[in-house]
């Protein structure tokens, strides 16, 4: 165990979360009572036999069992229900703002509109403050469908763009390069929207996707990225740049058998704005406490360390700088005070 951290301490430390999926925190029990609800055969009866069915050890088997599990969402209470399960237990966190993926098309896909799918997830981010956290959303274009159907997301999505902040691209990536994409992230670019991509860790031609995402398509952040630390250039580009990486460890470990802890630390000594997130807490058993005290307790990080992650969460986020000022302030007022 790290001599020099408590998780009491990281639940604590105000942080920011900015490698969330949404349809990632369907819990056994919420999966279960919506199951029920919306009379969705799901294969299983109980929530131990859900939790049971949480199987993998690869992307695309991760994937096999995440996606199933969404056709209980039906209806816009749904989606309100989901993201403020997520929010609650936020607040237990010590998350003070959360930027949160969303993907549309694997619900549009099964035919539930695009509205009703953010219309929920909307109204819960619109009572977060009520919780003491600012949040948005972060619609997210499934990569291993095709560009057409990207950009036509996109432009289904754009009356609602008072409703999120920005977009990214996720799922998996083999095969399907950042570059495939570029042209529908210009067109959000041009309608004011943020950019990030999810460059997911030790996949093929991961030094090449991470060069498109930065040098070609100019990303705002990276999701996962922990690959650069292969190519010294690319790490000098993103510290020069201020990009962030969104590390989430936990799920690393189960995907690829690797935390890429001494990647993460690796760029945190380089001062490369690193951070550390939860992916898909439900289906990982781990939310960001539980990831930034597995990563600390694995590779005996200091306090410094991961306040300085946590410090890094909000400085690579899409908020006001006079927002992150207020935060960081917040961070070193609970050091000193702890």
């Amino acid at each position: 165990m790290s001599k020099n951290i408590s998780l009491d301490f990281i639940k604590g430390l105000p942080k920011a979360e900015l490698h969330l999926h949404l349809e990632g925190t369907l819990e056994p029990d919420l999966k279960l009572k919506l199951a029920q609800k919306n009379k969705v055969d799901i294969g299983q009866e109980t929530i131990e036999e859900i939790k049971a069915s949480y199987q993998f050890d690869s992307l695309p088997s991760f994937l096999n069992i995440y996606y199933p599990a969404m056709n209980v969402l039906q209806e816009e209470e749904d989606f309100y229900e989901l993201a403020m399960a997520y929010l609650r237990n936020a607040k237990e966190q010590g998350i003070k703002h959360a930027e949160l993926f969303f993907d549309p098309q694997a619900h549009t896909t099964r035919g539930v509109s695009f509205e009703t799918v953010v219309n929920g997830y909307h109204r819960a981010i619109s009572e977060s403050e009520e919780l003491g956290i600012t949040s948005e959303l972060i619609m997210c274009f499934l990569r291993d469908m095709s560009a057409e159907s990207a950009e036509k997301t996109l432009e289904e999505a754009l009356p609602y763009k008072d409703k999120f902040i920005g977009v990214g691209l996720d799922s998996d990536e083999k095969g399907n390069p950042p570059s495939k994409f570029a042209h529908v992230f210009e067109k959000a670019r041009a309608a004011g929207l943020k950019l990030t991509m999810h460059c997911d860790i030790d996949q093929e031609n991961s030094i090449e996707h991470i060069r498109q995402v930065i040098e070609d398509i100019k990303v705002d952040r990276i999701d996962h990225g922990t690959n650069i630390v292969e190519d010294q250039k690319l790490v000098d580009y993103v510290k020069e740049h201020g990009i962030g990486l969104t590390s989430c460890p936990v799920s690393n470990g189960f995907v690829v058998d690797d935390m890429k802890g001494k990647e993460i630390i690796e760029l945190l000594d380089q001062g490369v704005k690193v951070t550390v997130n939860s992916d898909d807490p439900a289906y990982f058993q781990s939310y960001i406490s539980d990831d930034l005290f597995a990563l600390a307790t694995k590779y005996d990080m200091s306090q410094e360390q991961v306040v300085q992650l946590a410090k890094n969460s909000f400085e690579v986020s899409w908020i006001t700088e006079e927002e992150k000022n207020r935060y960081l302030e917040m961070i070193d007022t609970y050091v000193k005070n702890y």
